[in-house]
């Protein structure tokens, strides 16, 4: 696989093994902590309840936390598309950054280039589409921000790793089944995203176009459809 691989095993993963073939998403997170010893060690306790499958340290080293075969503990309540709880058919991978709550800083080269490697590797073997390599906020977006706007989600698909959009300039009508609204949250359901009703408005869709903007659109991040 060409990474700098080690392994310390977490507990923290559910029984009996899966079978492959619901391996079909990559879930990536950041460990939104100050310390990556402590969020290491946060991922092999059992106390904690999360862990992930895979770990990339500041340096790019990568650990290996739970055996792809089992699910780790990282997806928590989530959807897309027309699954759920996607601990059941993801692999999750954390990169340390101390996240929005303790300096979110810009992810590291080293830690970009393990991820691409590994990625690749991943989708190669389970057969995984691109446009299933998420980030966790794609999948629960009332309740996680991660990785944030600083992941580098255009680079990434220009390796084939997730998906990116081609710009294209159209009109689109102020009212009607056209507007700009309906077919802002139409596009959203086909896409994958949930938590909102395609049709009638809630306080809580802010959250979905901040996860939305925050991967597509990172330089305006204003929960408002523009």
């Amino acid at each position: 696989m060409g990474l700098n691989l080690t392994k310390n095993y977490s507990i923290n993963f559910s029984l009996p093994k899966r079978r492959i073939k619901l391996i079909k998403f990559i879930i990536i997170h950041y460990t939104g902590m100050k310390s990556e010893t402590r969020a290491i060690k946060k991922l092999v306790n059992f106390d904690s309840k999360v862990s992930s499958h895979y770990f990339i340290k500041n340096n790019g080293q990568v650990i290996a936390m739970v055996p792809d075969a089992y699910e780790a503990w990282h997806a928590g309540r989530s959807s897309w598309g027309k699954y759920n709880f996607l601990n059941k058919y993801s692999i999750g991978i954390e990169i340390s950054n101390p996240g929005h709550q303790h300096g979110y800083k810009k992810f590291k080269l080293n830690q970009i280039i393990s991820l691409k490697r590994l990625i690749k590797f991943l989708i190669k073997k389970y057969n995984i589409k691109s446009r299933h390599v998420l980030g966790h906020s794609d999948i629960a977006p009332l309740r996680k921000g991660d990785p944030g706007h600083k992941f580098p989600w255009q680079k990434l698909s220009k390796n084939g790793l997730g998906i990116w959009y081609k710009k294209k300039n159209i009109k689109i009508p102020s009212r009607g089944k056209n507007s700009l609204k309906y077919l802002f949250f139409k596009n959203l359901k086909f896409l994958g995203y949930r938590y909102f009703n395609k049709k009638f408005r809630r306080p809580s869709d802010n959250r979905i176009i901040i996860a939305f903007q925050s991967k597509y659109l990172p330089r305006n991040i204003s929960g408002y459809i523009d």
